[in-house]
């Protein structure tokens, strides 16, 4: 029997000092693999109670998740099989007259009388059709090669990757002992997450696991009439508050326990869970990782905070560089997050280009993927991932281990302000910096060929000293390899690089430049504010200035994830007094702090009068960002830390906060 990493972990030297690692190598008799490290856990307590003052102390983001940048999730599993509208189907199937009600009353029958686990159990259609979410592996003559499916994610560049271990229909993939309703004991008859834990180690990458279930018993099943049967009570989620917070807590001690996932992921509705749960989740979750001596990561939605956990944006990212370090969840289609019949995708560069401007802004993506309930991937799905894994593995020094520049980049392409804000395509006009962790490389990418002649505007003169710039290199067709640029020239509009042709020297969905320093990459001040039409966005949540259109005096500042509107478009008038007034292009009206002093007061806008309410101080605080300080209160513009579009700009007393920050950028 192999001596537990639990014993060592309880001397302090195993972490924070040298130890000596014996019989942590090789399979467990759980089943876990335990990897060989070079270096063990060494920061954060070394034991958590499950008391925020406790969790808090645990590091959110360890520098391994901070190297990977890129990691690829799945929604596979029971809501697969009907292949129709998306993975809420479970839920809309007993939604009368929806899509799904209307379908499954014409595939299946009246959900009364096949209900949605006969997917589970299986059942035969209407046709005669034998249905049931049983995967069967290819070495049984199936569809399904976990270890085909690790291979995939190794070549598309993903460096942590893993399964929806449990969705909002309550069914587990795994081997559980407090739910009836899992992979071992019905359909497959497979422990799906062990399948997938043991080929995604195998292939070098970090586990994750996705539960999904807190809104399980928040309002997915609310359509679902009583069950007769404490078993199915379980299932949809009419156990009873009490009950059913436990079992949530109880399906992340058997992850967790069982699996040792390297990160869970959980979505949305964790801020409906009993508090004490949740704290008992972190501090198990931590607890256990001191054990394995390895430094782990949670993420979520709401409910927890970025003091100890990694915060998640769905299907988008701020519009600036945000600190903490932050992650997105983003789908390969618009449509579904799971597979369905007909289902399209994003194009290879809009998600590449997204994954490269999220890495700039100091965050990691997570990729999701739709196999069919067969265990068959797709193609399409194939293609894309093939295609980012190409440009990694070519172009990938600019983006592992790599850390966000002082400014994220510059362009005409606006990506991120906030959740659902979806991958686009850049263009040749768009850069996204990221720098070597020693602060001594600079990589400019480039989201298209720029011709000849690449104009690198964040770096102008009066912006930034490049007298330490040794080396200029743009990066080869195949890793390892660079193409020296000529000598480069440094004006007041920016770095004009001479590039190879004015046609591409080879094919790829990005270039980059390096720029390589004799000490360190310098940083930047702020380029003054455009004198067009600008948008204004709040460097915490990236929601941009909003009028909300033709609307009376008086009417409050609002906040909305940029879409082009007029409404959210301004122009900086220098009143050649130190003071700018703010205009809006919809309705011409200005910003005003409407005299109010207190800590939370609404923005407002009104017509010009000239008084110092409707008078701005732009105080630079370098790299793009800016406090917006009102003259006749002295309180500055705040997003208040809301994501919401539609939320409130206050005022609040000038400080440090992100949310007391803004970006002024020309559109």
């Amino acid at each position: 029997m192999l001596h537990s990493p639990i014993q060592l972990s309880r001397f302090p030297l195993s972490r924070r000092g040298l130890l000596i690692a014996i019989g942590v190598t090789g399979a467990s008799t759980t089943g876990v693999l335990n990897f060989p490290r070079t270096a063990w856990a060494t920061s954060g307590p070394s034991s958590y109670t499950a008391a925020w003052s406790s969790v808090n102390q645990h590091p959110p983001s360890p520098e391994w998740f901070q190297d990977a940048k890129f990691g690829i999730y799945y929604h596979w599993g029971v809501f697969s099989v009907p292949a129709f509208g998306n993975e809420w189907y479970p839920r809309n199937m007993y939604i009368g007259g929806s899509a799904e009600n209307q379908h499954h009353n014409a595939v299946y029958g009246d959900p009364s009388a096949w209900p949605y686990h006969n997917f589970i159990n299986g059942a035969r259609d209407k046709a005669g059709n034998w249905v049931q979410f049983a995967p069967k592996l290819t070495s049984a003559g199936g569809n399904f090669d976990p270890n085909d499916w690790a291979q995939l994610f190794a070549d598309a560049g993903a460096r942590f990757a893993g399964p929806v271990a449990e969705h909002h229909d309550g069914y587990s993939m795994w081997n559980s002992l407090t739910n009836e309703w899992n992979s071992v004991a019905t359909g497959p008859r497979l422990d799906l997450l062990r399948l997938h834990a043991d080929a995604i180690r195998g292939k070098g990458l970090r586990l994750l696991t996705a539960l999904h279930h807190a809104y399980n018993f928040n309002g997915y099943y609310d359509h679902v009439p009583r069950q007769s049967t404490p078993t199915l009570q379980k299932l949809y989620a009419q156990l009873g508050t009490a009950a059913e917070n436990q079992l949530w807590y109880s399906k992340l001690q058997e992850v967790i326990d069982g699996y040792q996932p390297d990160i869970v992921w959980q979505d949305f509705d964790l801020g409906l869970v009993q508090e004490s749960q949740r704290l008992n989740f972190l501090a198990h979750y931590f607890n256990q990782a001191v054990s394995w001596n390895k430094d782990v990561v949670a993420t979520y939605k709401d409910g927890l905070n970025n003091q100890g956990e990694v915060f998640d944006y769905e299907r988008g990212g701020p519009a600036g560089i945000q600190s903490p370090y932050w992650l997105t969840d983003d789908s390969i289609s618009s449509s579904s997050w799971c597979y369905t019949v007909g289902i399209g995708y994003y194009s290879t560069t809009a998600l590449l280009h997204a994954l490269i401007d999220r890495v700039s802004k100091n965050g990691n993506m997570l990729l999701n993927i739709a196999p069919m309930a067969d265990g068959t991937i797709p193609s399409g799905q194939r293609t894309v991932l093939l295609g980012i894994g190409d440009h990694l593995k070519r172009f990938g020094e600019s983006i592992y281990n790599t850390r966000a520049w002082s400014v994220y980049g510059e362009g005409p392409t606006q990506m991120g302000g906030g959740s659902f804000s979806g991958p686009r395509a850049g263009t040749g006009q768009d850069i996204r910096f990221t720098r070597s962790k020693d602060n001594t490389v600079l990589y400019a990418t480039v989201l298209g060929w720029p011709g000849q002649t690449l104009t690198i505007a964040t770096l102008a003169a009066n912006r930034i000293n490049l007298s330490g710039l040794s080396l200029t290199q743009l990066l080869g067709t195949s890793a390892g390899t660079y193409i020296d640029l000529p000598t480069s020239t440094q004006d007041g509009s920016g770095l004009h690089l001479t590039m190879p042709s004015s046609a591409a020297p080879y094919s790829a969905l990005a270039y980059v430049v390096k720029l390589t320093f004799s000490g360190q990459v310098p940083s930047p001040g702020s380029a003054p504010p455009p004198t067009g039409w600008a948008k204004i966005a709040n460097l915490a949540s990236g929601l941009a200035l909003d009028s909300g259109g033709n609307v009376s005096s008086g009417s409050v500042l609002k906040q909305w994830g940029y879409d082009g509107s007029t409404n959210l478009q301004w122009q900086v008038v220098d009143l050649d007094t130190g003071y700018v007034r703010l205009v809006n292009r919809t309705n011409g009206m200005v910003a005003d702090s409407w005299g109010d002093t207190t800590n939370g007061a609404s923005a407002r806008q009104a017509a010009w009068s000239g008084g110092n309410n409707q008078q701005w101080k732009l105080n630079d605080l370098g790299s793009g960002h800016y406090q917006i300080i009102n003259r006749g209160t002295g309180t500055a513009l705040d997003g208040a830390g809301s994501q919401t579009n539609g939320s409130t700009t206050v005022l609040w007393a000038p400080n440090s906060s992100p949310n007391n920050q803004w970006t002024i950028t020309g559109v």
